[in-house]
């Protein structure tokens, strides 16, 4: 049970809001994470209208979204004027109406800025520390251990809403997954081919399996499935990293035919496509994980630094790591010399890439 300083929910029993505004500005993956409570939301109020405060680069997540009205899509290069301008507008609703409720699932800055411009009634959130507690009204404890899941305590325990281990909601258009099928085929991918998309990328060396390993798994993958076909995904400064790790696999033996690697930068949304053709996603702990889930792909994800909170409790969902008395530390930085990753030899994961594979 929650503690009674950990809830302050009074009053919202009887709440029956209009229009809602959940607030999670960043990363892309957190944002993909908070689509399951906007869908218990909608559940609760089918009637209201949810709009999203997010940054610019997290915006396509939502696209297509039937239970999201509007997004606020931030700019972070404005200036502080248009800043606060647009601060005002988001919090007094766009001249669409007064937001009913406003929960906020991040307490940055840029989100109370437009907490304080706003006249909403209700503002909800987890439980804040004491000098941020005069731009909330109300709050209520996150829940675990599944990232999603602790992002939708807050409205879980609000509103007595149960978790139903709902997945986090990508919306792919037909268009945009024809347009998946003809990028694969022009790389050389056919339907006799096993494809796994592979995220060998993250900007955290605490959570970044070397590129040497990702190259010597796929090699080994490969001798044992001939039908294997890897695609390596990466995202904007990241075209050194994954051009390193594709020699490294040639250099490994691997058939140039069988590792792909596109010719240009994917959009999020053209990644979540691929991704949803592909039989498995492999890779670090990074929003790319988030989205396989999203569009129903199974998940085999490499940790370091990182709990297992984040992989999505249901079947076809995992991860492995070395079990270091150390992890998860969540850290940066590290005194052992990333051992976690460094120690976790290919051939140990091969095994459960292979099982995983077995059940497609």
């Amino acid at each position: 049970m929650p503690r009674p300083t950990d809830l302050r929910i009074h009053g919202l029993a009887d709440l029956r809001p209009r229009r809602i505004l959940c607030c999670q500005l960043r990363q892309i993956g957190d944002v993909l994470l908070l689509t399951p409570s906007i869908h218990m939301l909608k559940a609760r109020f089918p009637e209201a209208d949810i709009d999203v405060l997010t940054e610019k680069k997290c915006a396509p997540v939502l696209e297509n979204n039937p239970e999201v009205a509007h997004v606020w899509a931030l700019d972070r290069k404005l200036g502080l004027l248009d800043s606060l301008k647009f601060y005002r507008r988001v919090g007094t609703g766009g001249g669409r109406g007064r937001y009913d409720l406003i929960v906020d699932f991040q307490q940055l800055p840029r989100i109370r800025w437009v907490l304080a411009l706003s006249d909403c009634p209700v503002k909800l959130s987890y439980p804040p520390p004491w000098y941020n507690r005069p731009f909330y009204t109300h709050w209520a404890p996150v829940s675990g251990p599944y990232a999603a899941k602790c992002k939708a305590g807050v409205v879980m325990h609000a509103f007595g809403l149960e978790w139903r281990n709902d997945p986090p909601r990508l919306h792919l258009t037909d268009a945009e997954k024809t347009s998946a099928a003809a990028l694969l085929h022009h790389c050389g991918i056919r339907p006799e081919h096993t494809l796994v998309t592979v995220d060998a990328t993250h900007r955290r060396a605490s959570r970044l399996w070397p590129a040497a390993h990702y190259a010597r798994l796929m090699a080994l993958a490969a001798d044992i499935r001939p039908d294997l076909v890897f695609l390596l995904l990466f995202g904007p400064g990241e075209e050194d990293l994954v051009a390193e790790v594709r020699r490294l696999a040639l250099a490994s033996g691997l058939e140039p035919a069988r590792l792909v690697l596109p010719e240009r930068l994917l959009s999020l949304r053209e990644m979540a496509a691929v991704q949803a053709l592909a039989h498995l996603h492999l890779g670090n702990c990074s929003s790319p994980r988030h989205f396989a889930v999203a569009v129903g792909t199974p998940t085999l994800t490499v940790r370091g630094s990182t709990s297992n909170a984040w992989t999505f409790p249901g079947p076809g969902h995992e991860d492995v790591s070395l079990g270091l008395p150390c992890q998860p530390c969540d850290e940066s930085a590290c005194r052992l010399d990333f051992k976690c990753l460094t120690g976790l030899r290919p051939e140990a994961v091969l095994p459960r890439l292979l099982a995983m594979l077995g059940k497609q």
